[in-house]
């Protein structure tokens, strides 16, 4: 019997779902998953570090943003910022950093963190509330793109605060996984799923309601929106697992990091 205080566990599917519904589902998920999320991650994230994924490629080494002189002054706005541990970092580098994120008990962690230089802004990455041409650069490790069931919207607007000769690099978990079983262990890796599968993946409660969105985009349909979305793609990035990084959650892990890629960085930059 469940006890009042108790909640069921949500039932995993695939479905269709709206833009609305994939935007309240996930700002309620990170809403209500901020504090286990940073108490797990936390300390392989650290409060200043600009990490790009669960392989742990930092920007300090990859430079995908800028040269290492390039960021002093130079006004950048991270996208699904979380607690702003990228933004801090930038803000490190003499950066003009903007942290902006969905979930508001998210940007409460990044208050609680602290540091100075940062700005925070909560906002949905689809409606950026920002003048045209506002940033120099602009950021994304794991935040928005792969939650929103538009993203060629949130590449225009983000190509819309940029000024010409902008930059932004995103990093999403890479198409390939969704082929593949969500285990760090031998399971999870033999193909369960069709790789051309775009259908959501949903979490949804009792009622049929998503509390939870991610969407599923090919690497082609990836490379597709970039330019649709007015970007020349200059690199994609597919990090190799460390051979330091011993981490396991999810379906990650070392057994799975060094035979397929996890993550995809998808470096573009706005030429007018």
């Amino acid at each position: 019997m469940i006890q009042e205080s108790e909640q069921p566990e949500p039932e995993a599917t695939r479905r269709t779902v709206s833009g609305t519904e994939s935007s309240r589902a996930n700002r309620g998920w990170w809403d209500s998953n901020a504090d286990e999320y940073q108490s797990d991650h936390g300390a392989f994230l650290g409060d200043d570090r600009f990490v790009w994924g669960p392989e742990g490629l930092d920007e300090a080494d990859a430079r995908l943003l800028a040269p290492a002189a390039g960021l002093k002054d130079r006004r950048v706005l991270e996208i699904g910022a979380g607690a702003a541990q990228c933004s801090r970092w930038l803000a490190a580098q003499g950066a003009l950093p903007v942290a902006l994120d969905l979930s508001h008990r998210q940007l409460q962690h990044a208050l609680r963190i602290g540091g100075d230089g940062v700005a925070l802004v909560e906002a949905d990455a689809g409606t950026l509330p920002f003048r045209d041409g506002s940033f120099d650069l602009a950021c994304s490790a794991y935040g928005a793109l792969p939650f929103v069931a538009d993203p060629v919207a949130v590449l225009r607007e983000v190509r819309r605060v940029l000024r010409p000769g902008g930059r932004f690099v995103f990093s999403v978990t890479h198409p390939i996984r969704w082929s593949f079983p969500d285990e760090p262990g031998p399971e999870g890796l033999s193909v369960s799923a069709s790789y051309f599968d775009r259908t959501p993946y949903v979490e949804q409660d009792e009622d049929g309601d998503a509390v939870y969105v991610e969407h599923h985009r090919t690497v082609g349909d990836r490379v597709r929106d970039v330019v649709a979305g007015g970007f020349r793609l200059v690199d994609l990035v597919e990090p190799e697992w460390p051979l330091w990084n011993r981490e396991e959650w999810g379906g990650w892990s070392p057994l799975r990091g060094h035979l397929i890629p996890g993550t995809a960085i998808f470096v573009c930059d706005r030429d007018d």
